[in-house]
């Protein structure tokens, strides 16, 4: 299975590389699942039910949350209707929407995503160690599932490796998100899961993570409250992270980081030539 997962979409810049871009992508690459994290992509906070659909309708399969899953208020009457968009899955009981979901393909193949959010420096959760066991008693790689996805929404790096060694030969992929920097670290785990430690933003690199760099620079400066949090608007890189699996084994034969546009040194996968 050939999976490319879209680093969080910070704001109108990080939306317009995504929804031109991910048509292309699909046909280059020969995509059979595609997940984007829209966590930040209304105005950098939350998300909305429009920017939603327009994911769905340039190519996503799944759209997933975050710490910001909330933000947008419209998104909490709006979630338990839409099966594609995914929030953590250790919130506590109770709580809107769902944290994993399974996706069968045109021809057959399943692939089970879910999202975690991480506890250290972030909202006090349930244990993302025990719900992520909790959701694999009931799926099994080259079982009942072809591939598995796992996103780790943290802040900690030490949290996100931890995770991944933890869940080490039972998921296809578990990737990072939230710090909007991608990291060098895409590897083949021992066991056969392809890791990254973040994925990295789609939005406009000459910024803050994302935000007008002003802002927080003042922030930081004077230590007083300010100016709003607002999205830097200049061209945007698009990054991203390809994985192709054993549809046997459910593991990774390969992964590679995926960069577009925008300020960053672009990276294509191996195995296909950019135009």
């Amino acid at each position: 299975m050939r999976i490319l997962y879209c680093g969080d979409v910070m704001g109108r810049s990080g939306r317009d590389i995504v929804t031109a871009e991910l048509p292309k992508l699909r046909e280059r690459l020969a995509l059979d699942f595609v997940l984007v994290n829209g966590e930040n992509a209304a105005g950098g906070f939350g998300i909305t039910p429009e920017i939603c659909r327009l994911f769905y309708q340039q190519g996503a399969d799944t759209v997933l949350l975050g710490n910001h899953s909330w933000d947008q208020r419209d998104i909490i009457a709006y979630i338990d209707g839409d099966q594609k968009l995914l929030r953590p899955l250790n919130y506590p009981r109770g709580t809107p929407g769902r944290g994993l979901a399974v996706f069968t393909l045109a021809d057959g193949r399943k692939i089970m995503v879910t999202q975690l959010m991480g506890r250290l420096f972030m909202d006090p959760l349930d244990c993302p160690f025990q719900a992520l066991d909790d959701a694999l008693a009931a799926y099994r790689l080259g079982g009942n599932v072809q591939a598995i996805v796992v996103d780790i929404h943290a802040e900690a790096t030490s949290e996100k490796m931890s995770i991944a060694h933890s869940a080490d030969g039972r998921v296809s992929l578990v990737a990072g998100t939230h710090t909007h920097v991608p990291t060098a670290d895409a590897q083949i785990l021992p066991g056969g899961t392809a890791y990254i430690t973040d994925v990295g933003m789609c939005g406009d690199y000459d910024s803050v993570i994302g935000i007008r760099k002003d802002i927080p620079i003042q922030r930081f400066r004077r230590k007083l409250p300010g100016e709003r949090f607002t999205p830097a608007e200049g061209p945007a890189t698009l990054c991203a992270v390809f994985v192709e699996t054993d549809d046997r084994t459910g593991k990774a034969r390969r992964i590679a980081p995926l960069r577009l546009g925008g300020r960053l040194a672009p990276r294509w996968p191996v195995e296909a030539a950019a135009e």
